[in-house]
């Protein structure tokens, strides 16, 4: 579901909800206030606004001056949105899909966004994955999600998204909200997550081959390492690089996961898709 920002109610008119889009229009203040607040916080020198919608958070991020580049792929949200802000010489609108749309080069962003249920992890893959500079993110999800970002060992919560994450970036949830926050109301609940890159983060390639490795290793949740790397590790080589094959994948940590992808990089290749 995407839920974007309207304090007006004009501008809930002018822009219908649709089904298609999964749109949900923020009405909460304080939570407005604080996603705000939060993606200004940090010296970035640019923002990347990740569906705007009609443009409430827009105009609120727009005020601080900073150069603002916002990606929706509502057409009907995007000709409001070049209407509204034909005379703010700092916005710039980028129609079309996030998961793949080609973003300007330059400094590092300050990215807010409420992400579409449906979209939301290759969204946020994209984000950690490729070669997208931030020193910020804040993004809101529906709850569930933001439950696996940052899920613990040995939880249902924890996974895959929970490791690639965590060993990017300090996650701090910064609030939850429930359906009556948004108009129209959702099913489910939803929450703001930000997200503080480390110093140490891992390099692309190495955040590329982990997801292999978390792929191939979660792929069935109940089955031991051995048996999920059936055929292509040996225990063996899943004891040389650190992991019990008796184990399942839910119980390591993620400082743990990283260290064993390095090993495969480094003596193991042929573990990783050309």
């Amino acid at each position: 579901m995407v839920r974007w920002g309207v304090s007006d109610p004009s501008t809930l008119a002018r822009l219908r909800p649709k089904k298609a889009f999964g749109q949900n229009f923020l009405v909460n203040e304080g939570a407005i206030a604080t996603i705000v607040g939060a993606t200004l916080a940090p010296g970035a020198a640019r923002i990347l606004e990740i569906g705007p919608g009609p443009g409430v958070l827009t105009e609120r991020l727009l005020a601080d001056g900073r150069p603002l580049w916002a990606v929706d792929l509502d057409p009907e949200a995007c000709e409001l949105l070049r209407n509204r802000f034909a005379t703010a010489g700092h916005f710039h609108l980028l129609q079309g899909d996030a998961v793949r749309i080609p973003l300007p080069q330059g400094e590092p962003w300050s990215v807010v966004g409420n992400l579409p249920y449906n979209a939301a992890t290759p969204i946020l893959a994209r984000l950690l994955t490729e070669d997208i500079p931030w020193n910020r993110m804040v993004l809101m999800f529906q709850l569930e999600v933001a439950q696996k970002l940052m899920g613990v060992p040995g939880t249902k919560a924890y996974g895959p998204l929970s490791v690639l994450a965590q060993l990017c970036a300090r996650l701090t949830r910064l609030v939850k909200l429930g359906p009556g926050s948004f108009r129209p109301a959702p099913k489910v609940d939803s929450a703001v997550v930000q997200f503080e890159p480390w110093g140490d983060a891992p390099s692309l390639a190495e955040r590329k081959a982990l997801l292999t490795v978390l792929h191939r290793a979660f792929a069935h949740r109940r089955k031991t390492l051995a048996n999920n790397w059936q055929g292509v590790l040996s225990a063996e080589i899943l004891t040389e690089i650190g992991l019990a094959s008796a184990l399942r994948a839910e119980v390591i940590t993620p400082a743990a996961w990283l260290t064993a992808t390095r090993q495969l990089m480094n003596h193991h290749p042929e573990v990783f898709p050309s």
